[in-house]
């Protein structure tokens, strides 16, 4: 898949694997129509919806991220083509990476750019399922798995509630 054609969850589910510094976990919520983090940002834990394709408040965690930022060219239609320089990469953290990329507005032109110039011009397609990130690799994990499962082996002569406390 292109990184130009990227909207809406797509934009949102790139974005979030591009912010392998803070984002844990991946998820869906609403019937698959919504991106659902798990991660730390400037030290505060985030649980929650990430929609940075639809509020400036959200891609700020972006915005943040850019040294530089250059509107190209503005259409009457409010169409951007922006080149973006972001710190770090998928190689390299203390890098800095430049991408130009089109969108309806500055805000999706400034997130293609950055999902650019940590995946290149092309993605794969956006896995719906939860999963827990590894830097730039992404696995798939269901819920147990993604916080860590629990060792607790069957006892067949055990019964639910059995503590085995010393008879007294």
């Amino acid at each position: 898949m292109n990184v130009a054609d990227l909207n809406g969850v797509a934009l949102d589910y790139w974005v979030a694997r591009s912010l392998h510094d803070f984002v844990r976990e991946i998820h869906f919520t609403d019937s698959g129509r919504t991106v659902s983090i798990r991660g730390n940002v400037c030290g505060r834990p985030w649980d929650g919806r990430f929609t940075p394709s639809t509020s400036w408040e959200v891609a700020a965690v972006v915005f943040d991220r850019a040294r530089r930022i250059e509107v190209r060219e503005r259409l009457r239609s409010g169409a951007v083509l922006c080149v973006a320089e972001f710190e770090g990469g998928c190689d390299d953290d203390d890098s800095r990476r430049t991408a130009q990329a089109h969108g309806e507005s500055l805000r999706i032109a400034m997130l293609r750019a950055f999902v650019s110039s940590h995946f290149g011009e092309t993605v794969d397609d956006v896995l719906r399922q939860s999963q827990a990130r590894f830097g730039t690799r992404a696995e798939p994990v269901g819920e147990q798995a993604a916080t860590g499962a629990i060792d607790d082996p069957p006892m067949p002569n055990a019964q639910i509630g059995d503590i085995k406390s010393a008879p007294r």
